[in-house]
Formats: structure tokens, sequence, C-alpha cells
């Protein structure tokens, strides 16, 4: 085997156009070839595998080898995706448009695709400056393009970079899924066969797109929520979380008018370091510290946050009971302020529905029966959530609304901001606030409350033996409460999402589903409860947490 791993980086190592990945991946070689364990051990970690296209299509960790992210492993998947659209171009000339954003590599890996697909003989367009990733979602309808690529990781860690495909058409817009996945990374192993990147045919005659794409989604975006009267006397902090959306968003607030908020100055610019943060989400402990400090400095009514590549947005509010003054909201409290938005606008509309993930909660089924829409539960992500027929909204728990669906066909961050100040703007019009909101919600459609149990791994075949336990062994209980029903969705019936999850019903009502994680090494849990109060529904969720962690102790 080490041999083969040798011939396998040698072999990479000759058509590796970087430097940087060149010398890293010559010394391994060096090292391993003397006998040295640690590096074979590295070289088989590198070049065991490929990456693959999963949730976001690739996304991995900088370095050397197939299974992470670099310029040859970019270079194949450009290449191959340009012959899928070629083949189903059937004789035309595929249109596809790049966008990147502040992470270390992403403007090198977006010109390179761009080359590619302009060397293929696609028309390729390439984003002005980095931007957010809901400006190239955008861009590829604007566009009437055929497909789209983004070179973002969005909240990974640092160290980390992706890339994400779209499709124009009659996807509209929307994130690969099968069979498309399967079929364009059949055309990238047969690339990666013939062995040699650097034989790519490559040109510089791709075209660069004007600012009319930015200032066209700016429009768009700020017509989500005109600034009602009032507004100017919002008072809000905003972070960019080192990443891309400061720029993008602070011309929509003046062309939406709304007043500029009090920013976080160490998190408002790119920075592929994210130096003030341990991991670059918002969900994540400490992420948001700087925030809550500036927001209390500036007597703040709420905080927003998006994450690097501004496509999840994170809220904040006041909270006497919270450590440090301030509460984060959870996805499933914001996917419920803006369905009910929504619901409340779609009224009538025949056909209308929302939609969310089948780990998001139950809430939105209820808001969309309350207003007579149609509702459907789909697989996570949003490349299923945008795909729902009559789609208004759509939200998954992880910080991701699908708000402006004739627009965006993609989670947003920034037009789910501007939608939150139009509501926050609306409330403060009759001295309420967004807590305020949340507690009209509960009084309108019911109380729900949910909560996670996340387990990060570093063995990632860890999650596989949990589920399989799980698979094998059913729980009965979870705590004192009785499973009434267990469903594996591996096992799903025609017409039913299918996947690598589990799902528990509760005898009193509640709600637990298991799965691994899309895009992290995590095994993620996700519990749900309704009860007659706001209060019983946060103990119920509580229990259950705690019910949730002796589980798995038991089953890992």
């Amino acid at each position: 085997m080490s041999d083969d791993r040798l011939a396998q980086a040698r072999a990479w190592l000759r058509q590796d156009p970087d430097h940087q990945t060149r010398d890293e991946l010559a010394g391994l070689i060096t090292r391993a070839a003397g006998g040295d364990a640690a590096a074979l051990a590295d070289l088989d970690d590198r070049f065991r595998t490929r990456l693959a296209f999963g949730t976001a299509g690739l996304r991995g960790a900088l370095g050397a080898g197939s299974n992470r992210m670099n310029r040859v492993l970019v270079a194949q998947a450009a290449a191959g995706f340009a012959a899928y659209l070629r083949e189903k171009a059937h004789g035309g000339t595929p249109t596809v448009v790049i966008g990147y954003d502040g992470r270390r590599n992403s403007r090198v890996f977006a010109t390179d695709s761009a080359e590619l697909f302009a060397g293929a003989g696609l028309r390729a367009v390439l984003l002005p400056r980095l931007l957010p990733t809901p400006v190239l979602a955008f861009a590829v309808r604007h566009l009437g393009a055929d497909a789209g690529v983004m070179v973002t990781a969005s909240h990974n860690p640092p160290d980390d970079n992706g890339y994400k495909v779209y499709l124009g058409g009659a996807d509209q817009g929307s994130q690969i899924v099968a069979p498309s996945d399967a079929e364009i990374a059949g055309h990238i192993q047969r690339i990666a066969d013939a062995g040699d990147v650097s034989a790519l045919p490559r040109s510089t005659a791709y075209e660069t797109a004007g600012e009319e794409v930015v200032e066209a989604y700016i429009a768009a975006t700020a017509a989500v929520a005109p600034a009602p009267e009032g507004a100017e006397g919002l008072r809000w902090v905003y972070t960019a979380m080192h990443g891309v959306g400061w720029e993008t968003l602070s011309r929509i607030l003046k062309a939406a008018g709304y007043p500029q908020p009090t920013v976080v100055d160490e998190q408002l610019t790119p920075d592929a370091t994210f130096r003030t943060v341990s991991f670059p989400n918002p969900e994540e402990p400490g992420a948001m510290d700087l925030s809550f400090a500036a927001a209390r400095r500036a007597k703040a009514d709420f905080i927003l946050a998006n994450d690097p590549d501004a496509d999840r947005l994170a809220v904040a509010i006041p909270d006497d009971e919270a450590a440090g003054g301030w509460r984060r909201l959870t996805g499933n409290e914001i996917g419920l302020l803006l369905g009910a938005r929504a619901a409340r606008a779609a009224a009538g509309v025949a056909g209308a529905s929302l939609a969310c993930s089948l780990v998001s909660s139950p809430g939105l089924g209820a808001v969309a029966a309350h207003h007579g829409l149609d509702f459907h539960e789909t697989l996570t992500g949003f490349k299923w959530i945008s795909r729902a027929p009559g789609i208004v909204f759509g939200f998954e728990e992880a910080l991701g609304y699908l708000v402006n669906p004739e627009t965006v066909r993609d989670k947003d961050g920034i037009s789910a901001a501007v939608a939150i100040l139009g509501l926050a703007a609306e409330a403060r019009g009759r001295d309420a606030g967004i807590a305020d909101l949340i507690r009209e919600l509960g009084d309108t459609y019911g109380h729900f409350a949910s909560g996670q149990v996340s387990v990060r791994v570093e063995d990632v075949s860890l999650i596989a033996d949990v589920m399989l336990a799980l698979r094998t062994l059913p729980p009965t209980h979870l705590g004192d409460r009785s499973i009434a029903s267990a469903e594996d969705l591996l096992q799903a019936g025609p017409g039913q999402p299918s996947g690598d999850v589990l799902r528990y019903r509760l005898s009193d009502g509640s709600r637990v589903i298991v799965r691994p994680s899309g895009t992290e090494p995590k095994l993620k849990v996700y519990i749900d409860a309704r009860a007659d109060s706001a209060e019983g529904a946060v103990a119920a969720v509580a229990e259950l947490e705690a019910a949730v962690r002796s589980l798995l102790d038991e089953r890992s």
C-alpha cells in the first residue's frame, strides 16, 4: 500500500500548478519514502479517497491530495462540470457564472474555473470581486445562465474551502440534486483518471460581470421589505463574522431606507484567518461575544449576524436571564417569524406553500395550516427545500432562510436580514420588539421549542458506528418518555424523504431526529416539543436533551 500511495502522490505532484501544495507534498513524499510512519499515514489520508459531491458540492480542508481542496482537484471538478454541461446542452454553448468569497484560495480557484470553462468552449462569467453566496445564486437566474459555481466553505473552519454548484434552466438556480450530482461526479472521475490537469485546455477569454449584476441583487433585496415609517429609530448591531456580507448589505440598507447599524469593527471586513473566533459560525459558543459587547455599549434592540459567505443569518435579542444579557434566537424561532410573515402575505394564493427540512420545527406546518397554505417537509439542505412546489418561504434550523424565491433559490442571509428589519420596524411602530413577536407566535400558532445535541468527532467512522447501534437496538424510551414510533428514513416509502436519518416520535407528541451532518464531522440530534405554554415546551426540550446525551453515551 505504501508503494501505491507514493506512486499516487508522485503522479499528483507532477500535475500540481500550486507551489505551496507542491512543496508540502514533496516533503511528505521524501519522508514517506524514507519510511516515516507518520508521513505514510498522512499520504494515506490524503489519497485513499476523493472529496465527493455532498450536501454543498465539494468541501474540505485545503492541502495537497485527492482528499483535500486544492488547484488540481478544482481543475478536475471544473473540467468535469464543463463536460457535463456540454453534454446537456446538445451542441449549444452553456453559460456558467463563477463567484468567490474571501477565504484562502477562493479567488485562485474561481479564476482557474473560469479559465477551464472558457477553455472547454463555455461562456464563463466571473463575478467582479469577492461577494456573498446569495449574489452568485441570484446571478445564475438574473443572467439566464445554465449553471453557477460558488467557491466558499461558508461557516467551516479557516483551513477549509469548497465548491458549490447550481443549475439554471428547469432547476431555476437551485443547487444540484440526484441524478445530476452522480453524473457530474462521473465526468469528474473521468478527468481525474486521465491523470494530468496541466493538459486541460484553458483560456483567458472569460467575461467579468459588470456592477449591474450586484446592483440588480441590491434592488431586488431592498424590495423584500422597504423600511416602514419609524424605521429610522431602530438601534441594532451587525457583524459580518470576518466575511463578505457587509459591503452588499450596507448598500441594501441605504436603498431600502433603514438606518445603518453599529458594526463590530473587528469582524467587518473579510479575513481568511477569522482571527477573533475559534469557529466562524454564529451558532458556535463565543462566536457572537463581540457582538454582545457592542450591543451592550450601544443599548441596541437586537443583533444581526451573517456567516462568512452571508448565506445564513443569526439574530440575538436582550435577555436578562442569558449570560451576558443577550440570547441568540434559535434557527427555528427565526424561521417561524419569517414563515408567519410570508404566510400572512401569501394567504389566499392558490398553491402557495411553506417548506422546511425534516429536522426543522414542525411549527411551520402549524403556520401553513393556520393560513390555508400547503406545507412540504424535505430532506436537509436547500437543494431540496428550494424545489418545494409553490414555495413562498423555506427554512432550515441551521440559520438558513429562503425569503425571496422569485430571485434567489437558495438560503440568503442578506434578504433574511432585510425581512427581519421589516418585522422589527413594524413592531417598533406599536411599541413592541422581537421578543414580543416571538410570544405572539406562540399565542397564534402554538408553543414550540427546539434543541439540539451535536457531537463532533475526529474519526467519522464513529458516527456510522452510533447510527448502526441505534438501528440494531432501537431505544424504547428517552428518559421518562416512551417512544411511540421509530422511523428509519433509509427505508422510507415512495414519495417520502429518504436518507441516513432516524426519527423518533414520542408518546407526548415530542420528536427526536438523529442524523450525520452533511458538511462536518458531527452527529446531530434535533429535538422538538410542543406544549400549552412556552415554559412547558422549553422544559420538555431540556429533559429530552439530557436523555439524548445519556443514550448516545450508552451507544458510542
